[in-house]
């Protein structure tokens, strides 16, 4: 069985028969909001509101005021008007709920009430032992009040009202001021960091057009200077042919007679011209190369015959008494589908640089295979003896035209495009150049393809294996010089390439007979 909750118990309870019981009430109220902490507004709000209410239920039998402090759910002041029912209208409630927080009706019979409660400040909610006993002495200070006094009362209450009002009106004003100079300067760093944002913008807009506009020139310069050398090229080589061709026929035996001077200066012409050729299909491939026009025609490459006629063309190009060539064994050699001619050309460019360079030592070919990896890879690396480089030099010996300073070049000139050369048709065929290089102690060039092997077929008799997976490395194998035969002999007249064809080969290699350098 549910215990029903004990109303709290009233602070006063007071008759109401006449006017000067309702401004009694008025004052009452007023005390005992002060009393409560409550603020000024607050007290004239509920004393206002007791006021309206008393004149509403005025006349009414048995109309008794109480007033009471509920705990619970919210802290409130309450105020309970009671009468006995009879005939006649109910109360006007409207203007005293504009006033108080909270007010209710409750209709009889035998007895109506109105509800009047006001939320208590934080600091009268409770634990304080002598609320209550303030509290009741506040609503029994007044004596019954006469309707001039009463006026006087309401007056000084109003005076009062009007004087805070016009305090609060001079804050809010104060307020606004300080909020309008506020307003002002965040309007004016608004405009401030707008018009330095704008005007980064049209900075960053000028400085991507001037960007755009020297990509521009540089793409024309870049193409012009690529048809300038194809064109230069195209009509210096039938020329220069002609004079290579004219020159090894006047040192055929069979030409007319030729005394040791005349053949001296006939020599001299050969070589020079030769040079000039080989300058010109220098040029003429880097051309190509940088307008996108070399094709690449990947075919079976038996890199046995490959490395085998580049090793016989290098050692044939003069005397390296001092210096020894290793080569991989060529019964270890795969099979690979590449670009032959583009392959041919990088490895002759970077073993060209590497035997001319190199007074004495070895410089050594090695292959090896990456099958862990997909798609495979090989790996071809060129390591010579020679007298290296600095490494300041190895970041511009890609650059075109440039040439390592030094008295190396002596009796070693070239025109500055191999190593470019070699690295734009590494990149072609999908794959990287690397320089490595120490002075005095020689240079490391790693050319690194993809791999496409051969479908295995029945190897032939008395060839080793090829390893199938994994890295394979391929040593080198030390050869000979002596049993590899001299430069071959000087054919009656060179083939006059015409223009836009490849550049010219030699028999014993099918690759361009140019000299590289770096």
């Amino acid at each position: 069985m549910s215990v029903p909750p004990r109303e709290p118990a009233p602070l006063a309870v007071f008759d109401l028969a006449s006017a000067q019981d309702v401004f009694a009430l008025r004052r009452s109220g007023q005390s005992a909001a002060e009393a409560l902490g409550m603020e000024r507004q607050d007290q004239v709000r509920i004393a206002t509101a007791l006021s309206e209410l008393g004149r509403d239920r005025l006349g009414c039998e048995g109309l008794t005021v109480t007033f009471t402090l509920v705990p619970a759910p919210v802290s409130a002041l309450a105020v309970v008007f009671e009468w006995t029912v009879g005939e006649g209208a109910g109360p006007d409630l409207e203007p005293a709920s504009r006033l108080v927080h909270r007010v209710r009706y409750e209709p009889g019979p035998p007895r109506g009430r109105i509800v009047v409660e006001h939320p208590l400040p934080p600091g009268a909610a409770g634990g304080d032992p002598g609320r209550d006993r303030r509290v009741r002495d506040a609503l029994h200070r007044h004596a019954p009040m006469t309707p001039a006094e009463d006026l006087r009362a309401q007056t000084r209450d109003l005076i009062a009202t009007l004087e805070e009002t016009r305090a609060q009106r001079e804050e809010l004003r104060r307020l606004n001021e300080e909020l309008e100079e506020t307003n002002k300067g965040v309007v004016a760093l608004y405009t401030e960091l707008s018009e330095e944002l704008e005007e980064t913008n049209s900075g960053v807009v000028a400085l991507h057009a001037e960007l755009e506009e020297k990509s521009r020139r540089l793409r024309e310069t870049g193409e012009a200077k690529t048809r300038f050398w194809t064109n230069i090229s195209h009509e210096l080589r039938t020329p220069v042919n002609a004079v290579v061709a004219l020159s090894r026929l006047l040192l055929t035996p069979g030409s007319g007679p030729l005394n040791d001077d005349q053949r001296r200066q006939v020599s001299l012409i050969d070589a020079s011209s030769q040079t000039l050729f080989s300058l010109v299909n220098d040029l003429l491939d880097v051309a190509k190369a940088e307008s996108g026009q070399v094709e690449i025609e990947t075919a079976p490459v038996d890199l046995r015959t490959l490395v085998g006629q580049l090793a016989a063309v290098l050692r044939g190009t003069g005397p390296a008494s001092e210096v020894v060539l290793l080569t991989p064994d060529p019964t270890t050699l795969p099979v690979a589908f590449t670009d032959e001619v583009l392959l041919t050309r990088i490895l002759r460019n970077l073993l060209s640089n590497a035997w001319k360079f190199t007074d004495k030592g070895e410089v050594r070919l090695e292959f090896e295979t990456d099958l862990t990896q997909s798609p495979h890879w090989m790996t071809f690396t060129v390591v010579d003896t020679g007298v290296g480089m600095e490494e300041p030099e190895l970041a511009r010996v890609f650059e075109e035209f440039y040439q390592v300073r030094g008295p190396h070049q002596r009796g070693h000139r070239g025109t500055g495009l191999g190593l470019p050369y070699a690295r734009t048709l590494a990149e072609l065929l999908g794959g990287t150049l690397v320089l490595s290089s120490s002075p005095g102690v020689g240079t490391r060039a790693e050319v690194r393809l993809p791999f496409r092997p051969e479908p295995p077929g029945p190897p032939p008799p008395g060839t080793a294996p090829t390893p199938d997976a994994g890295t394979a490395r391929v040593p080198a194998a030390r050869t000979v010089s002596d049993a590899v035969p001299a430069r071959a002999p000087v054919p009656a007249a060179a083939p006059v390439p015409t223009p836009g064809a490849g550049p010219a080969t030699t028999p014993a290699s099918g690759t361009q007979d140019s000299e590289v350098d770096q």
